[in-house]
């Protein structure tokens, strides 16, 4: 069993996993338009955390971490993952390709957001997202940790990869903290 992280999958494993192989999957955009009430926002004030968004563009590149479970902990793993990932209802099993450009040998379970009204925000302005970002904040901490550490995972490992939505979102939120005296830690 192999599961492909394209948002804190990428930096916050908490599972035991036997390989990790940084690459991307194809057809899909990542997005900020999930509603997060229970991680990086609270019922009544939802962070914003990454979907995946159907591209018009069939070669669309999404990068992320796949991770492959040893058998003895797929049911460990399973439950966890049913749990932390609860508000993305929908899986899919997708073909994974490799830094180089290869494809892998055996497909990737990919959880995708869910459509339903309460818990997906979907597109908004840049500003209105940043400004959402910079503000929220829930049991796993504030949600510009959760854009950081995505931005960061991208730069670290894939630094040619391109993701503009995740990079203008970053840098619109970093102003908005810097002009309201935020004490946050910059992930570049």
């Amino acid at each position: 069993m192999w599961i492909f992280g394209y948002g804190s999958l990428t930096w916050k494993v908490d599972f035991p996993y036997k390989q990790r192989v940084v690459g991307y999957i194809k057809g899909y955009s990542r997005r900020f338009w999930q509603a997060s009430v229970d991680h990086r926002g609270v019922p009544g004030k939802p962070g914003r955390v990454v979907t995946l968004v159907a591209s018009e563009n069939p070669e669309a590149q999404v990068w992320g971490a796949a991770y492959e479970i040893p058998p003895q902990h797929e049911a460990e793993v399973t439950k966890k993952l049913n749990i932390r990932e609860q508000r993305f209802d929908t899986r899919r099993e997708m073909a994974m390709y490799g830094a180089g450009g290869q494809k892998l040998p055996h497909p990737v379970m990919v959880f995708v957001g869910t459509s339903q009204e309460e818990l997906f925000l979907g597109d908004a302005p840049l500003e209105t997202m940043a400004k959402q970002i910079s503000e929220c904040q829930g049991p796993s901490g504030p949600n510009y940790e959760y854009l950081f550490h995505l931005a960061k995972f991208m730069r670290m490992e894939v630094p040619e990869a391109k993701d503009e939505h995740l990079f203008q979102l970053e840098e619109a939120v970093k102003n908005l903290l810097v002009n309201t005296n935020t004490n946050f830690v910059s992930s570049s």
